[in-house]
């Protein structure tokens, strides 16, 4: 039934095609997995299954850029943290513990609910790889979820610790083994990446060769950089000195990185991830997606760290779009204006859903498969219900998506025009076996870090602050 023509019919389609606009009644032909057509009315003929869209937003699927995944079963265990109690909790605390099929729970856990979400493709920036199983584990997590994924080899847990300054190499064996084993083709539902420490978290012989692996095999790179005080160290002026700023490169955060080098990134085309949230919780820097505006970059989005914060993209694009309308309206005030002259807000409800949806397509080098309704790519589409409390009357659709929806009114969800969620529901998801195998991961992980801390399993409520690591 997946490649089953299917016609979308009667709902507000918001395409994120600039060149299609919108459409405040229109409908969507798929066709063997790729939208075929979309137009205000469309009459197919044959056999094709119809998906009444009436009270509905149809809009491309979201994108997350950066998600630490295997860390779904420990949900919530850091969200009083800093950068620095999460590094010492998880890294080189509960990490230590993970086995194989505790990546797999986490990774099948974590997927599965970005997607019932409305994140239809995911980039799992997979650093706990203990072991090659481990690695084996998380593919085998992600591609279950059914979701569109991206599987980006992070290495293992040594590799961050003590930081900075870590001497430990990219395990590159696995890399090829991997690429070699499950990504020999970068065509199918799951692509690969390679995820590198970068030149806050390791010394620059270590960074020199972990780029090197991604250039061997051709692999689209995503890295860390600007996070806090690490993140002032000029890393991109180092890796634009070493030749290795270029177009398939996505870098997370970039709070703390000088405008200078927001326009290194923008001059060498390289793509940017932010995480508001868990940026100003952790204490990364305030946001820099105005810095990134300005200096030519469109950022992606990403909810980074699952064990901290809420995971869906409605709050990310709330949350950044009002936090960059502070910070902007802060800046006029210090400078003795006002926005009583009637100046324009910098960025707006679109721009933000642009973030979760095609800027998160090209930061995956996905955006001629996914990110938005445009005839020719894959159908990873959503419906959003639109005609309850809180959502009608659609006066504009774009804002309704950012500012009142959440996932609850995520009512029917194709990926490569298979449904995958239909009136609220998952579909051929079998949640109480996830249940089962997340509960015996977390079961397992807070026996163990109760060993290692003295703490009982009765105080993990938020009472757990870790020691930090010191640093120069």
């Amino acid at each position: 039934m997946s490649n089953q023509r299917k016609l979308i019919r009667g709902g507000t389609v918001i395409t994120v095609d600039r060149a299609i606009g919108d459409l405040q009644t229109g409908d969507v032909l798929i066709e063997d997995g790729v939208i075929t057509a979309v137009a205000p009315s469309i009459e197919a003929s044959g056999d094709v299954e119809v998906i009444d869209a009436t009270g509905h937003i149809v809009l491309p699927g979201f994108i997350d850029t950066h998600r630490h995944t295997w860390q779904a079963p420990v949900r919530n265990i850091g969200s009083d943290w800093s950068l620095f109690h999460y590094l010492a909790g998880i890294h080189t605390g509960l990490s230590k513990h993970y086995r194989p099929e505790d990546t797999y729970a986490g990774n099948l856990l974590g997927t599965a609910e970005a997607l019932d979400a409305g994140v239809t493709t995911l980039l799992d920036w997979s650093h706990n790889l203990a072991t090659p199983d481990h690695a084996d584990g998380a593919i085998a997590g992600l591609r279950d979820s059914g979701a569109r994924t991206v599987f980006a080899h992070g290495g293992g847990a040594a590799g961050w610790s003590p930081v900075p300054g870590n001497t430990t190499p990219h395990p590159a064996d696995d890399v090829r083994r991997v690429r070699d084993q499950y990504f020999s083709s970068q065509d199918g539902l799951s692509t690969m990446a390679i995820a590198i420490r970068g030149p806050q978290f390791t010394t620059e012989e270590v960074a020199l060769h972990d780029w090197a692996i991604a250039r061997e095999l051709d692999l689209r790179v995503t890295v860390h950089v600007g996070d806090g005080e690490l993140g002032k160290t000029r890393p991109i002026e180092w890796m634009k000195a070493n030749g290795l700023l270029d177009d398939r490169t996505t870098y997370v955060h970039c709070n703390t990185l000088g405008d200078d080098e927001l326009a290194m990134i923008a001059a060498s085309g390289g793509t940017a991830s932010i995480a508001s949230i868990v940026e100003m919780q952790m204490g990364h820097g305030w946001p820099a997606t105005g810095r990134l505006l300005d200096a030519g970059v469109r950022p992606s989005f990403s909810v980074d760290v699952c064990s901290a914060v809420g995971t869906d993209m409605f709050s990310q694009m709330r949350t950044t779009l009002v936090t960059q309308h502070a910070i902007d309206n802060a800046a006029l005030e210090a400078s003795g204006g006002t926005l009583s002259g009637g100046e324009q807000l910098k960025i707006s409800s679109r721009d933000v859903l642009e973030f979760a949806t095609i800027e998160g397509a090209r930061a995956c080098g996905l955006d001629g498969v996914t990110g938005s309704i445009t005839p020719g790519k894959q159908a990873d589409v959503l419906l959003l219900k639109a005609d309850g409390l809180g959502m009608f009357p659609l006066n504009n659709p774009v804002a309704a998506v950012v500012y009142n929806a959440h996932p609850g009114l995520v009512d029917t969800i194709l990926v490569a025009g298979r449904v995958v969620k239909r009136g609220g529901q998952m579909v051929d998801f079998d949640l109480d076996r996830a249940k089962t195998l997340v509960n015996a991961t977390r079961d397992h992980l807070l026996a163990k870090a109760a060993d290692d801390t003295g703490i009982s399993d009765c105080n993990f409520d938020g009472t757990w602050i870790p020691r930090v690591h010191t640093h120069a």
